[in-house]
Formats: structure tokens, sequence, C-alpha cells
């Protein structure tokens, strides 16, 4: 599986990058995406990527947003070296915007900013939690939790272990939990333990990914129960120092191996591992 955090399927200065091509490169059976764009008539981000690459994907809009129809200009880096006026950003969403002055909105296309979660194996369940909108915050946060049917996936890859031994039979169900956290200075820690408590049991084999807007040590204490999947820097893309994008295990699942992937050209790096239970 895989996490990625997408900035809409543009870089700082709008100009967008092939975002199919991104997930394509993570080649995972799930992918959790955060800030996908859905536009209010057409087709969304996650149904664009899904349909293309043959997934099944389970979205929660969580804020009214927009998205540059156009670049704001060509010139040099991932973004503008200038902190932009509100109406000049690439990506506006939730509180940024002044809903007043319509003008501002010229050269802008409106839409719902979220989360995805993309799936091959078959979907058996799915449910949407609303953590809720810290005071400081600028949208609503939430977590989409999809119950995979794997027994069939896992019997017709015949993969073997890392040993080179045939794998062993497979669970007949995988919980994924997709998320996109505030960030640490609003007050994340109240909407992580909110969720921690709507987490599968430790014998029910299962993963949280996302943005945690977090870094790893804090993540695992505010987890318990919960072990780290992936380390490794992924913020910000081109240059990264802090690792705030995540995969998280519990006890149930192995962890084969993991990486992080430079993938399209949003301002985070992905998340990727490979696992058993």
């Amino acid at each position: 599986m895989a996490s990625f955090n997408t900035h809409a399927g543009m870089d700082g200065w709008g100009r967008p990058y092939d975002l199919s091509g991104a997930c394509r490169q993570l080649d995972s059976d799930v992918i959790v995406l955060q800030e996908t764009f859905a536009p209010l008539k057409g087709t969304s981000q996650a149904e664009a990527v899904a349909s293309e690459l043959g997934y099944t994907p389970v979205e929660l809009p969580l804020a009214r947003a927009w998205r540059r129809a156009e670049g704001i200009a060509e010139g040099k880096g991932w973004e503008p070296r200038k902190v932009l006026p509100t109406t000049l950003r690439a990506l506006r969403v939730g509180g940024h915007v002044d809903y007043r002055r319509h003008a501002d909105f010229a050269g802008y296309e409106e839409g719902t900013w979220g989360l995805a979660v993309l799936c091959k194996p078959t979907i058996v369940t799915t449910e949407a939690l609303q953590l809720g909108r810290l005071k400081r915050d600028y949208t609503q946060r939430g977590a989409l939790v999809v119950e995979l049917d794997v027994r069939q996936e896992a019997a017709a890859t015949g993969e073997d272990d890392v040993s080179g031994q045939p794998a062993a039979p497979s669970g007949e169900r995988f919980t994924v939990v997709g998320t996109h956290a505030a960030h640490l200075t609003v007050g994340s820690p109240f909407q992580i333990r909110r969720l921690h408590r709507h987490l599968p049991a430790g014998d029910s084999p299962a993963a949280l990914a996302g943005d945690m807007n977090l870094w790893g040590p804090p993540v695992s204490l505010l987890l318990p129960g919960w072990k780290r999947a992936v380390r490794g820097r992924t913020w910000p893309a081109w240059r990264p120092h802090s690792q705030p994008d995540h995969i998280l295990v519990n006890r149930a699942v192995t962890v084969l191996d993991s990486e992080v992937v430079h993938a399209g050209n949003s301002d985070h790096r992905a998340v990727r591992a490979r696992l058993r239970w």
C-alpha cells in the first residue's frame, strides 16, 4: 500500500502534473490520497485515476476549495519564493477564502478538497469518521475506514515470501484507514487520539496511512499498539527534512519492506510499504 499527499495534482504555481502517472509509479494495491480535488461539475481526481488504473475509489470531501484553472506564472522552483496573497495561491481551501469577495475567484475552478482511498482488492465495507474542526484549523478533518476482502487477491498473486518459500495463506479481511490530520500547532494530537479509539483491534490486520502533519516519534506515542512501517523524509519533496507522511500497522501485520518514493510534483513525497499478516 502507499500514501500520497497530492496537492490537488499541481505545484505551487498552479501547474498540473500527471497524477495518474504518479499513482502508477506507486504500483500498490491500495493508495491513500490526501488533498484530492473534485470539481463541482465533472469527474473528481480520485475517480479519474481509479478509472485509468483499475481501482475502486472511496472518497471523503472535507472542505470547499478552489484551484487555479491556469497557472499563476512561470517560475523557478516548486512555488513562488515570495508569499503570495490569498487571491493568487494555486490552491485555496476552506478558511483561507473570503467567500464575500467573488471577484477574487476569477481564474479558479470551484470544487471540494478531501481524502480518497483507491483499492484493487474487493471492498467489503466503508465508513467515514468525522474528527471535527479544531479552533485554529482551516477545515474539517476526517478518516476513511475501508475493509477489504484480500483472500482472492493473495491467492492469485502466488508470491513467495522473503525467504523464497511460498507465502502462507492470507487472512480474508484487511482494514485500511486513511486520514489527513491537522497540524501540530493547532492541536492535532486531540484528533489523533480520537482516531485511535476507532482503529481496529490489534488481532485484526490493519494499516493506518496518511499525512499526519506530525513527526514519527510523537505519532508513535499517540498511537500505542501501532508501529511505523516507513521511515524516511518526505517533506518538502524537493529537499525533504521531515516525515509527516506515515504508514502504521498493528501487531497483526508484518512489514516486509518500505520506502519513500518521489512521485509526481506535489510538495510531499509518497510512502510505500509491502505488508503480510
